[in-house]
């Protein structure tokens, strides 16, 4: 695993894989922490090597501001991978979940869960290949049940459903921060996640052969199947929100053979609901907020989805306003493409997107209420969103804190210029 973090905590103390752990990880929530002496297990667990922008743009060579634009360039400029290697630098074992340490986060939790396993799996009707996190509780040392939403894992696995066949796939664990950022992107469905990963890697990203999919260097990789005729109750498990998120019956994983890597292998953790899970799930798509706002504002300078809105329900959008108007169009196009956002707040390119004392200083000195406020009731909104009803609809809220065109002496900001 390749860290871009010079600054490691490291913990001695022993420390149990269930609840104890985590407990100790959550007072660290934006630092890298390696625990070393995990009871009962050989490898360590390190946590945090995706848990702010700083590192996420580390690893992909740019500064923060720049991330989306970088996200966007690798997407629309995917390079094929043509390096391949073996599992020469493994040890391979038959299946045993319990030599890795996997962690209980809370006491509720429905059991040990995998939080940064990565799942390779190839549509069995087209033969393209996907990648994409998904959390796994473990059933028994064989065994896992996972949660599939309905993007192109679901779609393949229901492809492999009307065939009557398992799905084939791999799990990888413990990898280089841009493919984990990779592998989370929303591309077109007949793209491959590991093609925008070696535009992140400048072509040098080497794959491995491992059954019918080509799978990154990893610490730790997973080989098995998604029954197609299994299900079991799956959770409960705290999703980005802090809260639970309902049981409901999943798809059961049948393992066959795992590879450890010989060379120090850790074991990757992602803390539910923290700034590693939310940044993952959330950051990969300010792109297609920023693409949608652009076609509507031209001069979108940035998309932020903020920590505080557990980078999902808040977004911030600077713009270089040229007409009355381009704020609200902003805001109607960054929920419409973005159906899980909840409020959205336009600001002028002279607001700090990621500061949040800056972004409350233009909604407290530009925004008059009944002019810039938007309200829209009874949409689509997250299933995460707790106030959400019973039938996935809420209410929207859209603020436009951009500076009046007809008045702008009025908001310069005298400091900026002194």
């Amino acid at each position: 695993m390749n860290i871009n973090d010079e600054n490691i905590i490291e913990i001695t103390e022993e420390l149990s894989c269930d609840y104890e752990l985590s407990k100790v990880l959550r007072k660290y929530p934006k630092d890298t922490v390696i625990i070393k002496n995990v009871k009962g297990f050989d490898m360590p667990v390190i946590s945090g090597i995706c848990n702010t922008r700083e590192k996420i743009a580390n690893s992909i060579n740019c500064e923060v501001s720049e991330i989306t634009e970088k996200i966007i360039s690798a997407m629309e400029n995917p390079l094929k991978v043509d390096k391949f290697t073996d599992f020469s630098d493994y040890n391979t074992l038959d299946i045993n979940l319990d030599k890795l340490p996997i962690l209980t986060h809370y006491k509720r939790d429905g059991g040990a869960y995998i939080t940064a396993g990565v799942v390779f799996a190839r549509d069995p009707k087209t033969g393209i290949q996907n990648a994409s996190i998904h959390r796994m509780m473990v059933l028994d040392n064989e065994r896992l049940v996972i949660r599939i939403v309905p993007r192109n894992l679901y779609t393949y696995f229901q492809n492999a459903k009307e065939l009557g066949e398992d799905l084939e796939i791999a799990i990888a664990i413990g990898m280089d921060p841009a493919i984990l950022l990779a592998s989370t992107t929303s591309i077109p469905i007949d793209f491959n996640e590991m093609d925008v990963a070696n535009a992140f890697k400048n072509g040098e990203l080497e794959l491995i052969k491992c059954g019918n999919l080509e799978v990154p260097q990893a610490d730790i990789i997973l080989e098995g199947k998604i029954s197609v005729t299994e299900t079991v109750a799956e959770g409960p498990f705290v999703d980005l929100t802090d809260t639970y998120d309902i049981i409901r019956d999943q798809p059961i994983i049948n393992l066959e053979k795992m590879h450890i890597k010989k060379d120090n292998p850790a074991y990757h953790a992602i803390i539910p609901a923290g700034f590693e899970h939310k940044l993952l799930q959330g950051l990969p798509q300010e792109p297609r907020i920023f693409k949608a706002v652009k076609n509507a504002v031209p001069t979108v300078e940035n998309v932020v989805l903020t920590e505080g809105g557990c980078c999902w329900l808040h977004s911030v959008i600077s713009i270089n306003k040229q007409t009355e108007g381009d704020g609200k169009n902003a805001i109607m196009a960054a929920l419409s493409a973005h159906p899980s956002l909840k409020h959205c707040v336009v600001v002028d390119r002279d607001v700090n997107v990621f500061d949040a004392e800056d972004v409350e200083y233009a909604i407290s000195t530009r925004v008059k209420g009944d002019r810039d406020i938007m309200i829209v009731p009874n949409v689509r909104g997250s299933s995460l969103d707790p106030v959400a009803e019973s039938d996935g609809t809420t209410t929207k809220i859209g603020v436009d804190a951009t500076k009046s065109l007809k008045t702008l002496e009025k908001f310069e900001r005298v400091s900026f210029g002194q």
